[in-house]
């Protein structure tokens, strides 16, 4: 599975400030433009990260089946 994310870039009096339209919470800045692509992926990473933590506490203790859907590929 390929999911197309769309990444928006600003230019600030500091640099860039880079997000994922498709992904609320995954953005980011950086002094170069390369440095706010490396750092919003990273940023991407960390919001999954935490939505998926935020998610196990909620099912804790509940029957559930869990599979595995897709990989998104960057």
């Amino acid at each position: 599975m390929k999911e197309k994310l769309t990444a928006i870039f600003q230019k600030s009096p500091y640099g860039y400030i880079g997000f994922i339209e498709e992904l609320p919470g995954a953005n980011t800045q950086g002094k170069t433009l390369e440095e706010a692509r490396r750092n919003l992926i990273e940023a991407v990473q960390l919001v999954l990260d935490a939505n998926r933590q935020l998610f196990e506490e909620e099912i804790e203790g509940l029957e559930i089946i869990k599979e595995d859907f897709g990989v998104v590929t960057v």
